[in-house]
């Protein structure tokens, strides 16, 4: 039942006519680890890993291709997969895991770039990486849409100027309502992750999260500095248009992943993903390839089965749900002994805290206050608490008791609105970091042309000269891959 429902929603995308989808029944590791933006150190926080038992902090297409086995269907895919974990945070603060139902899927869409459809797709060089998503991010500002309600028609995006880059990429996350015997959502319907109390009622067999990544690619690097610049989303996410300077189409990666939130219904507390987000703004993934770059081109030729299945194809050699479950990796000494899986204490692995925005999440220990549990909020879907009373003690997850046993951080302040000009409208509010300083951009406009108008800030930390460098000094290995 499920496997035909999941036909019909890729059905539905469009242009979709050849894909596969790569099963990752298994998870070669849970842990603090990150090849791509804390290359050889420990991440900030925890990640959910499928593909290539090679996989480790420092991971090289080598590492990937030596690996034992993978976790994944397909024998030739080495690549190595990771998205944040799932948590679920009790009114008593201590963390428990979501457990993933099915492992990972990862669709291989092979849609031709629309504007030159005779152009072939090209498979993804050897060694090829790239990010989707945005882990400090906390609000939605496509256009100053509500989150809360439907995209326009994809046919109107472009008439309204939401086709650019920064839209697009908080149109790639999706958090599907999971209801077996009711109507299905379509794919990337609801870019927030809902709070509980809906999950509660509608959810009954868990949330899908549906990340899809840049399937655009500008010819010549396997990576960028931030891992993104390198690729960029055709203009309806999924299908469509490339941009200019991006007009190599690569196969459409999308990272699927449904979690058993249904296991805790009418149990008190909150969804948290592990980079501290109760929204799901900040949702995220991480790619590197360990195909072989000739084999993977066959593949894109010849595996152009409708179904999708990945057993269709003669040139894939197919492991055993058991086969893919049994792989591995080993865990390097500086996490073997963490906790991330279970229930694993009254924090966050890393000690993360929940940044619930709108504002970005800055740093490890960049506690923002809770919003006020009254009303739907376009900057905190997800909630906190709404279900209890404000009179019960622990609707504040970050309340009095917390705060007497550690030190209080600065929380992070928020700039003013430059003033909007006679004659102009505002578009949009983004908000970017650059080391320990918060820059509030509004975007305003006119009918003949958009101006940006910035107010920057420093953010000053309290919490000890010591710990302040730390935080910096993390802060400044991390901004250029804002993951």
């Amino acid at each position: 039942m499920k496997l035909g429902k999941q036909f019909a929603i890729f059905a539905s995308l469009g242009g979709a006519a050849a894909f596969w989808r790569m099963e990752c029944r298994g998870q070669v590791g849970q842990a603090r680890l990150d090849p791509l933006i804390n290359p050889g150190g420990v991440s900030s926080h925890a990640h959910v890993i499928h593909g290539s038992s090679g996989f480790g902090a420092a991971s090289t297409y080598e590492d990937l291709l030596n690996g034992d086995c993978t976790s994944c269907a397909v024998v030739q895919d080495k690549s190595a997969y990771w998205a944040p974990i799932l948590y679920f945070k009790h009114l008593d603060g201590s963390f428990e895991e979501v457990q993933q139902v099915g492992g990972m899927l990862a669709y291989y869409f092979l849609n031709k770039d629309l504007k030159d459809p005779n152009k072939p797709i090209t498979a993804f060089p050897n060694d090829f990486r790239m990010i989707a998503g945005d882990s400090t991010r906390r609000n939605y500002s496509v256009a100053g849409l509500d989150p809360l309600l439907p995209d326009p028609p994809k046919s109107d995006w472009a008439s309204k100027g939401q086709t650019n880059q920064h839209d697009l990429a908080q149109r790639a996350l999706g958090f599907n309502c999971l209801h077996y015997g009711g109507e299905n959502e379509p794919t990337l319907y609801r870019h927030y992750l809902p709070d509980k109390a809906f999950l509660d009622a509608n959810c009954k067999d868990g949330v899908r999260f549906e990340l899809s990544f840049p399937s655009c690619w500008n010819g010549k690097d396997i990576s960028s500095p931030d891992h993104k610049s390198h690729v960029a989303y055709p203009d309806t996410v999924i299908n469509g248009n490339c941009p200019p300077g991006f007009d190599v189409k690569l196969p459409g990666l999308m990272f699927e992943t449904i979690w058993a939130t249904n296991a805790f219904v009418g149990v008190p507390g909150e969804f948290v993903i592990s980079n501290g987000d109760v929204t799901g703004y900040g949702y995220h993934g991480d790619f590197i390839s360990g195909w072989d770059a000739n084999f993977l081109q066959a593949a894109v030729e010849q595996c152009t089965d409708g179904s999708g299945m990945v057993q269709a194809c003669p040139l894939f050699t197919v492991l055993s749900e058991d086969e893919q479950r049994k792989c591995k990796m080993q865990l390097p000494p500086s996490v073997v002994n963490e906790k991330v899986t279970g229930m694993i204490g009254e924090s966050l692995p890393g000690g993360l805290a929940i940044a619930y925005g709108p504002g970005p999440a800055i740093g490890a220990q960049a506690v923002q206050p809770a919003p006020a549990a009254t009303s739907a909020s376009a900057n905190l879907p997800g909630g906190v608490f709404k279900e209890l009373p404000s009179e019960t003690p622990e609707v504040n997850a970050l309340g009095a008791a917390e705060a007497s046993s550690s030190p209080t951080p600065t929380p992070t302040p928020t700039p003013s609105d430059p003033p909007v000009p006679a004659g102009y409208e505002l578009l949009r509010t983004d908000y970017v970091t650059n080391g320990n300083v918060v820059s509030k951009i509004v975007v305003i406009e006119t009918v003949e042309y958009v101006m940006l108008a910035t107010e920057t800030v420093t953010v000053t930390a309290t919490f000890g000269a010591d710990k302040a460098r730390r935080e910096l000094h993390h802060l400044h290995g991390r901004r250029h891959g804002m993951h």
